[in-house]
């Protein structure tokens, strides 16, 4: 079989863009049937559109058509020796070297951008007994750096009940913290509270092995964030918690104008100094029923959580998710 490896412009090229975006989702269908996650082309471009990252884009195209596609993402703000890589190849294609030829491409620019480690992710349902993508990874040198369990939680649940968790009920200081939650337009207020809690995010959260630095965030960060989100057409459901006036934790879902059926959870965060308190169940009940008051057509929540996150795993047990795969980061080092 006969193919091209090409660079491509997901803001310039619509037509091999386009193509490039199905790619991805039907390599997600393969594996997961409805299930899947995937990005819409406006997202892919809204992040193109963004300060935070420099991107490099690949199709392997046979005719006019685009049979497998890798997008590189390198991080400008900090971690400057970081690279994550997304690779997808159309199920009928799959096996003929098309993969191994878009991460060659990748790989080459990446070395030439001077970067110094590479990270992907695969995902395997749970039912999987061959899965591909870990072989792949392997097959290039990468290491497992990350284990991490994807969960579903359906909606709409029990409203009392979660309306007693957002409370607080059965914790001795509930009163001492107090909850609020917005959907869309975030308070400029909140930004320089949420742009602390995002830095602590990145060294306070399970890392694994990951070989990742503190991440350097700022309200003009947070901002540029929620504004590519919300021009490409996600709704977002921020849950924040208060001691004081001084914010101490938070939770965010997003749910993508191009599956408006299915909420993805972002970064939930409580600071070391607040925990005890039953803050991270209050945060994601607050945000459930957020979403089942204002965006009913939400029938499912998707959470990622590392393996030893032992926390986090049992606020989701109580909230009712269930897993149903395996997330791995595997992490290759370029010499």
């Amino acid at each position: 079989m006969t193919f091209d490896i090409i660079p491509i412009d997901p803001l310039v090229d619509e037509d091999l863009a386009t193509q490039w975006i199905e790619v991805q989702k039907r390599s997600g269908e393969a594996d997961w049937g409805d299930d899947h996650s995937a990005w819409a082309l406006a997202e892919i471009q809204g992040r193109r559109r963004g300060t935070g990252y420099s991107f490099v884009d690949f199709a392997a195209v046979q005719g006019d058509a685009v049979i497998g596609m890798a997008a590189v993402a390198m991080p400008v703000l900090d971690n400057t020796h970081l690279a994550l890589l997304m690779l997808h190849v159309d199920p009928d294609h799959r096996g003929q070297g098309v993969g191994t030829a878009l991460a060659d491409a990748a790989l080459g620019h990446i070395r030439e951008r001077g970067r110094t480690v590479v990270q992907a992710d695969t995902e395997t349902p749970t039912a999987a007994t061959e899965p591909a993508g870990p072989r792949f990874a392997m097959k290039f040198g990468a290491k497992c750096a990350q284990t991490v369990f994807r969960s579903d939680m359906a909606l709409p649940t029990h409203r009392d009940l979660l309306r007693r968790f957002a409370a607080g009920e059965g914790v001795k200081d509930a009163a001492a913290f107090r909850i609020d939650w917005r959907l869309d337009e975030i308070p400029d207020e909140w930004l320089p509270g949420l742009a602390v809690l995002e830095q602590r995010m990145s060294i306070d959260a399970p890392q694994g092995d990951m070989t990742v630095e503190e991440e350097d965030w700022t309200a003009d960060r947070v901002r540029e964030n929620l504004d590519w989100a919300r021009n490409a057409g996600r709704r977002i459901v921020q849950a924040v918690a208060f001691e004081g006036e001084a914010l101490v934790g938070f939770t965010q879902i997003e749910v993508s104008a191009n599956s408006p059926t299915l909420g993805y959870q972002q970064d939930t965060l409580v600071l070391r100094e607040a925990r005890g308190n039953g803050l991270g169940l209050r945060l994601k009940a607050t945000a459930a029923l957020a979403l089942m008051d204002e965006l009913p057509q939400v029938t499912t929540v998707r959470t990622w959580n590392a393996d030893d996150n032992r926390h986090m795993l049992a606020v989701n047990a109580d909230l009712g998710y269930v897993r149903t795969g395996v997330l791995q980061v595997w992490e290759k080092t370029l010499g």
